[in-house]
């Protein structure tokens, strides 16, 4: 046989254990990428078998292939366009009438394909039996037995595909009965779809059928395609509309109905249940979880355990990364005397570095957590629980645990939307989840409330942002959802799946691979970014005003030679570009009551990361290594702003720009710099138009 990778393409409906399977046969040896212009992820990995190495891709979940979704029309045209040796298509044995609707569409397409039925541990303590040989027969195809999160199987599984692979018998097309009249007209579509040499990569029986069901795009592959294409498409419309009238229902539906059919005969002949039909563990739990009473509690204790987990435990690591990169920014300091090269590597190499993999233990916890959610199955219902709350403003229900998320930081929210299917959902959560107060921004807030607030006050004033925040993004999601990203709502149609235990090996996988791909795809954008800023906060210089600085440093000694270091630090903030943007951004600022330079320099240095804020501002008002709790640096700005002027900064702070983090993971998430850019436009102007509306309206009632 020729040295090459066999094919196979690992197929199946969400929830059937398909990606626990997945790892099971590729284990780390496996990557994630994006199919060419789309947001759906492509998972591939390799195995071996009795020396045979194997390239396995593991499809998009979905139910069918009938194209309404970005995930049918990628697993669809992965079947068609990159045809695999064998596709395994992986069933869930306790649900096997709506899983193999997808199974019969792939015999309709006349595909080698071999059937896992997974989970069949769980079928069987139910007490369905399966007649292996009948099924078999009828379907005329291998199937397996399998239990994905046990490894009981997978060995057998995969030298089933193999053979079917490397020895494949003639399709056998199901028995399928799609009515006298159906028949007759896919029988004439189909004559004259063969007649077509640029359609003969298709099985033309299947493009009569998918003309029949009005599938847009293999109508438009016609179209493009094909020589008879018009009189092809003529004669569809004429069968559709023949078909509708004898049968008055949608074409789409009585074909569906016939698959159904097929499909519970088969049940009926060789799938026996020994005990009557019965409510089993999952829904005596789900009466608890999701009921009327305990439902939103127990999510709710579940959210804030997860929240605990990210943020409160990731801590001490996030502490460690910082105490690290400081570790190594000093044994530079040392190392190399004071100018440009020093400062390159310690404040925008290391710290763009550090400020990379500071994120880490957030997303390592953020995706162990929702990888223990989702393989339980306790994600399905955290989404029904909410969905009534989120629909109200346009989202869907998985949205709640990213934008919840979003107040720890950006970063893991958005790479959590993930979770969700629908794309309008998927960005609209995107672009909203920045505006909710992360904890980032947490230190500014620290710093103004307690210098211009009383200390009593001041809570409710951090308080009254995390609300804005949160008001501002519900206002925001429903223009989107309306005008950005019309459509339909999307339904809430989903599966609960039965409760499952989690296995570690697959969840360490699922850590690893979202772990691997943050840090090798963001860390060297946001390091470039990082690089960027330091270097527009530290040039131009102006070499007569150093020298004098230099030559009045040898003889001061002291509070002296500190205060002629602050004035220095100022000097040469003021006049690097940064400095001239604060300075250029006085006007356009004025409004909003933030037309002191130094303002618009600390929201300029804000872009690498929101707590810059506060050590800009040290600088700026000549205080070096000042923090949120620095009392000069308080009294400071008590002395040049009004508590209006710091409370309309803070909203500037809350609203505008993501960190550079977050715009890089928007870029990532959506495979376009179409939306980062834009969530960067709408923010910033949000930002002003909010903070403005507070001091105007502030000076208008007298409290400026």
């Amino acid at each position: 046989m020729p040295e090459k990778h066999l094919r196979i393409a690992l197929a199946g409906n969400p929830n059937s254990g398909k990606t626990t399977i997945f790892n099971a046969l590729t284990g780390a040896r496996q990557h994630v990428g994006n199919y060419p212009g789309v947001t759906v992820e492509h998972k591939q990995g390799t195995c071996t078998l009795d020396g045979r190495r194997i390239l396995v891709t593991d499809l998009p979940g979905t139910y069918s292939l009938t194209a309404h979704s970005p995930d049918e029309v990628v697993a669809r045209d992965f079947i068609i366009n990159e045809p695999p040796d064998v596709v395994v298509d992986i069933v869930d044995a306790g649900n096997l009438e709506r899983n193999l609707y997808l199974a019969v569409q792939f015999m309709e397409l006349r595909v080698p394909l071999v059937l896992a039925f997974n989970m069949i541990d769980m079928a069987e303590s139910r007490g369905m039996r399966f007649d292996y040989p009948q099924l078999e027969a009828m379907l005329g195809v291998r199937i397996i037995p399998t239990v994905g999160n046990k490894g009981r199987g997978i060995r057998e599984l995969l030298k089933a595909a193999v053979e079917a692979a490397e020895h494949p018998q003639p399709p056998q097309r199901p028995s399928l009965r799609y009515g006298r009249d159906v028949v007759r007209e896919l029988d004439t579509l189909e004559q004259m779809v063969a007649g077509e040499p640029a359609l003969a990569r298709y099985p033309a029986r299947w493009v009569a059928l998918k003309l029949i069901e009005g599938d847009d795009e293999v109508c438009d592959t016609v179209r493009k395609s094909a020589a008879a294409a018009d009189a092809i498409v003529a004669r569809a419309a004429e069968s559709t509309a023949r078909l509708e009238k004898i049968y008055h229902d949608s074409t789409e539906i009585i074909i569906a109905e016939s698959r159904y059919g097929f499909i519970s005969g088969v049940c009926e002949r060789a799938v026996k249940s020994t005990v009557e039909t019965r409510h089993d563990m999952s829904d005596q739990i789900d009466k608890v979880v999701t009921g009327p009473l305990l439902g939103i509690p127990i999510f709710l204790l579940l959210m804030l355990a997860m929240f605990y987990l990210v943020f409160r435990l990731g801590g001490p690591p996030m502490e460690w990364i910082e105490a690290l990169f400081g570790w190594l920014g000093g044994q530079v300091e040392n190392l190399l005397p004071p100018g440009h090269l020093r400062s390159l590597l310690t404040d925008g190499i290391i710290a763009g570095v550090g400020g990379v993999l500071v994120f880490v233990p957030n997303i390592v916890l953020l995706f162990l957590a929702i990888s223990f959610l989702e393989d339980s199955g306790y994600m399905a219902r955290a989404a029904f629980i909410m969905d009534p709350i989120m629909s109200r403003i346009g989202l869907h229900g998985k949205s709640f645990i990213p934008l919840m998320l979003g107040f720890g930081c950006s970063v893991p929210a958005i790479m959590a939307t993930r979770t969700l299917d629908n794309r309008r959902d998927r960005f609209v959560t995107i672009l909203v989840a920045p505006l909710m107060s992360c904890g980032a921004r947490l230190p500014v807030y620290i710093l103004l409330a307690g210098a211009f607030f009383p200390k009593e006050a001041a809570g409710y004033v951090i308080f009254s942002l995390y609300v804005l925040g949160v008001a501002v993004a519900v206002v925001m999601a429903r223009l989107f959802r309306k005008f950005l990203l019309p459509g339909p709502a999307t339904p809430f149609v989903m599966e609960l799946p039965p409760y499952r235990l989690p296995t570690l090996r697959g969840m360490l996988i699922h850590v690893w691979e979202r772990t691997r791909l943050y840090v090798r795809k963001a860390a060297t954008v946001i390091l470039a970014f990082s690089v960027l800023i330091w270097a527009l906060s530290t040039f131009p210089r102006n070499a007569a005003l150093e020298r004098d600085y230099e030559a009045r440093l040898v003889s001061a000694q002291g509070d002296e030679a500190q205060a002629l270091r602050s004035e220095l630090l100022l000097q040469r903030q003021q006049y690097s570009f940064a400095g001239r943007f604060g300075r250029i951004m006085v006007p356009v600022l004025q409004p909003a009551g933030l037309g002191d330079w130094r303002l618009g320099t600390a929201l300029f240095a804000g872009l690498g990361a929101k707590e810059v804020v506060v050590s800009t501002l040290g600088t700026l008002f000549s205080l070096s290594d000042a923090d949120e709790e620095s009392a000069q640096l308080r009294t400071a700005l008590r002395e040049h702003l009004s508590p209006l002027q710091a409370y309309a900064f803070m909203v500037f702070v809350l609203l505008y720009i993501p960190c550079i983090a977050t715009v890089v993971i928007i870029k990532k998430e959506t495979a376009s710099w179409r939306w980062p850019l834009f969530a960067v436009g709408y923010t910033t102007a949000l930002a002003w138009v909010a903070s403005t509306i507070v001091f105007q309206l502030g000076m208008l009632l007298g409290l400026g």
